[in-house]
């Protein structure tokens, strides 16, 4: 389901997005600041659905599990749920989008 998505835009550079990621979550976890992105704008235009983003948090908290100690995992399975429901407000889709349209009627 996601991987087709990403495979399309990335063919070639998982490397460098990998590197994005792991500079993204240490940003995250240990507030390093490597990450300087934008992320809202780079998933923009990758079509996704609220269905992507409840498949990648069952794939973040089955791995967060596998690899992390209990606390740890919870940290990182809490910061994947605020970073989707970013992501979705900021894509305006999903539940927690905000509705323009209902926004300019008041």
């Amino acid at each position: 389901m996601l991987g087709p998505i990403f495979e399309a835009r990335l063919t070639g550079r998982w490397d460098t997005h990998l590197g994005k990621m792991v500079d993204f979550w240490s940003s995250v976890a240990l507030k390093s600041g490597r990450y300087s992105g934008r992320p809202h704008a780079a998933h923009q235009e990758l079509g996704l659905e609220p269905a992507h983003f409840e498949r990648w948090l069952s794939l973040f908290e089955r791995t967060a599990h596998d690899v992390c100690d209990g606390p740890a995992a919870a940290f990182f399975v809490d910061r994947a749920h605020r970073i989707a429901d970013s992501l979705q407000i900021g894509l305006n889709i999903g539940p927690k989008a905000l509705q323009l349209s209902a926004l300019r009627k008041l």
